[in-house]
């Protein structure tokens, strides 16, 4: 099937929330608890503050499968508050938040789709820096599928509750 990929919006939010609630009941039925915990992330509101809060700072991108939203990923400026903490670049970047994708869509592409799509607006807008952060307990897979996209660790963090983190960056 055909991926295509459009700018989103306010109205995707509630597409959003459900490619997220299907990441967490999939990470549930594997065993993996410690990313994003056990309930639907939909009703936290921290988290539909977070999705409204970045798409409002930068630009969210939706993949779509036949016409379906199946992927999710938003670009801005900088990582946020949460890593206020950490060194700064030194230079211009690109930074991604919620990258998920519903996983009834796992293996068609839709997140290499999207992070190719996020490194190509990144060197349209004249920034050679993409970064992201992601979960880094367990077994550590989330960060090497950043990995295999070309990111390199760099700074590691822990979040709230002991929540471990690693910042990864690519050249664009």
């Amino acid at each position: 099937m055909e991926i295509t990929i459009r700018d989103g919006g306010h109205d995707d939010v509630p597409a959003i929330l459900g490619m997220l609630d299907s990441c967490v009941e999939w990470l549930v039925g594997q065993g993996r608890t410690g990313q994003w915990g056990t309930e639907p992330l939909s009703q936290n509101p921290g988290t539909l503050e977070s999705v409204t809060r970045h798409m409002n700072e930068g630009s969210v991108f939706i993949a779509e499968v036949g016409g379906v939203p199946a992927a999710t990923l938003t670009l801005t400026d900088a990582p946020g508050a949460y890593l206020a903490h950490l060194p700064p670049p030194g230079e211009p970047e690109r930074y991604i938040h919620w990258l998920a994708s519903d996983r009834r869509f796992k293996g068609h592409g839709t997140g290499s789709a999207l992070l190719t799509h996020a490194a190509e607006q990144t060197r349209r807008a004249g920034v050679s820096l993409l970064r992201v952060d992601c979960y880094a307990g367990a077994d550590g897979k989330l960060v090497r599928y950043y990995e295999n996209y070309g990111f390199v660790r760099t700074e590691t963090y822990t979040g709230k509750d002991d929540w471990p983190g690693q910042v990864l960056a690519r050249r664009v």
